[in-house]
């Protein structure tokens, strides 16, 4: 075997997203724009981060702000690269340039298998709430009207899911606006029947650090979670009408996007209500905030606005797993059946992700406590293991980059090379926070098994595409 079959690495040309039609453009700038909003604004947000301010309490802050930063970092690394050669693949195929077809197949299919998960948790959750509202309806009805809904859309034409998007985050990013303009009047006493609270919740009660450095590490273990999913906004780009000016507009963004929704969040919440309010795990932080305030229906409100996050993530998963399988299988590290697309949908793509969502949601009903618990382990941590590839990916490719082509160098990572050292080295620090723990540790070991696997699966089909080419 050569030593370029080898060292797939030194090719100059990207890899290829070949198929019986290409994909479509119907994404506009004003979809990208709104994906890019809405989607930090997500269930993990509005529900997860009550267990975080539990066990953080006001140093919660600290614990955004921090897996904020390095969520930035990733982001303008992600960016860099997508708008040099914007692809449906995303990070996949910025791996498999940068450093050889099994990373690209490890990285995609690991999100792919993320992401379907993903939809069957937001599945059962929406799922909940409607039987919630309509008392007697069977769980199982609601999840397979959403699934229809959603696989449906996605078969479309691509602007239909731009477009649930669109109004998806809208919605979201509305109530967040509401939200913050809310608590911000009444953290300074000006909102009707409330008393500015001063500094007394966030220093009292056990102080600013009330359960010590243990307490802040699980708050950011919960605050990285929620940060998942930004990365669709660079899937979604390549089939956008200007790629490059839709992930450069997008990533650029990214920081104030961070600071206020989620900083600023937290900073409010844990400003307003005592950190050990039994109501900020119990109902939601948001909910407990709101019924603080005197919002009336507070619980409902909420209900509505994590609703349509689920759903806007159900929508937002099912799309970005069938783009990731259709470029992986288009790059040959996938079924071939699955790499045809008619109308700019790859619509047997679509199909296969969402029939592996349904299926998920079916495990969770039948085997809860053993496979579907398994299923969760095994994703814990595979959002660090894609932000590890995007870092080494983006080291070698900027190196490229600026021999070869320095022009497509639109949008630039802050402080290369030291920065992308720094997030690479945040990744690594933070999943070997999650051994520290007995839950977290469980979900290390299960993404590992899951990573290995992978990659040794990648490594054997490049060894044989090789060893093809070479005959």
């Amino acid at each position: 075997m050569s030593q370029s079959t080898l060292n797939p690495s030194d090719r100059q040309s990207p890899p290829t997203e070949p198929g019986s039609s290409p994909l479509g453009n119907g994404l506009k700038q004003r979809h990208l724009s709104m994906i890019a909003l809405g989607g930090v604004i997500g269930a993990g947000l509005f529900v997860g981060s009550g267990a975080g301010i539990a066990a953080a309490g006001p140093s919660i802050v600290i614990a955004y702000a921090a897996s904020g930063i390095l969520v930035m970092f990733v982001m303008r690394m992600l960016g860099e690269m997508s708008a040099a050669n914007p692809a449906s693949g995303s990070f996949s195929v910025h791996a498999d340039r940068a450093i050889g077809p099994w990373a690209g197949f490890t990285a995609g299919w690991m999100f792919w298998t993320l992401l379907c998960v993903g939809v069957a948790i937001e599945a059962i959750g929406a799922a909940h709430i409607m039987t919630g509202w309509f008392p007697g309806t069977p769980s199982w009805m609601w999840v397979l009207a959403f699934m229809a809904l959603f696989c449906g859309s996605n078969l479309a034409a691509v602007s239909h899911f731009g477009e649930f998007e669109f109004w998806f985050a809208a919605l979201k990013i509305g109530a967040i606006a509401l939200f913050l303009g809310l608590g911000v009047l009444a953290a300074l006493g000006l909102l009707p029947g409330t008393s500015s609270p001063g500094s007394a919740n966030l220093l009292h009660d056990g102080g600013f650090l009330p359960n010590g450095m243990d307490g802040l590490l699980v708050g950011l273990l919960a605050s990285v979670v929620a940060y998942g999913g930004l990365e669709t906004v660079t899937i979604a780009a390549a089939e956008s009408e200007n790629p490059v000016k839709g992930v450069a507009k997008a990533v650029k963004t990214t920081m104030w996007r961070i600071a206020i929704v989620y900083v600023g969040s937290m900073l409010v919440i844990v400003t307003l209500l005592p950190w050990n309010d039994p109501a900020v795990p119990e109902d939601g932080p948001y909910a407990a905030t709101l019924d603080h305030l005197g919002i009336p229906a507070a619980g409902e409100i909420m209900n509505v606005v994590i609703l349509i996050a689920l759903l806007s993530a159900m929508n937002a998963n099912i799309y970005g797993s069938s783009r990731m399988a259709y470029s992986l299988v288009a790059r040959g590290q996938g079924p071939k059946a699955l790499g045809k697309a008619s109308g700019g949908v790859p619509r047997r793509a679509v199909l296969a992700s969402s029939g592996f969502g349904f299926v998920t949601v079916l495990l969770s009903y039948w085997y809860p406590d053993t496979l579907f618990a398994w299923l969760l382990n095994m994703v814990g941590g595979v959002i660090l293991v894609v932000w590890g590839f995007i870092a080494v990916s983006q080291f070698v490719l900027r190196r490229r980059l600026e021999r070869e082509a320095p022009e497509k160098l639109v949008v630039r990572m802050w402080g290369f090379p030291y920065l992308t050292w720094v997030a690479l080295a945040g990744v690594v620090g933070v999943l070997a926070l999650m051994v520290r723990g007995d839950d977290t540790r469980v979900q290390v070991l299960f993404t590992g098994g899951l990573t290995v696997a992978l990659a040794v699966t990648g490594y054997v089909m490049q060894r044989r595409a090789g060893s093809r080419e070479t005959v």
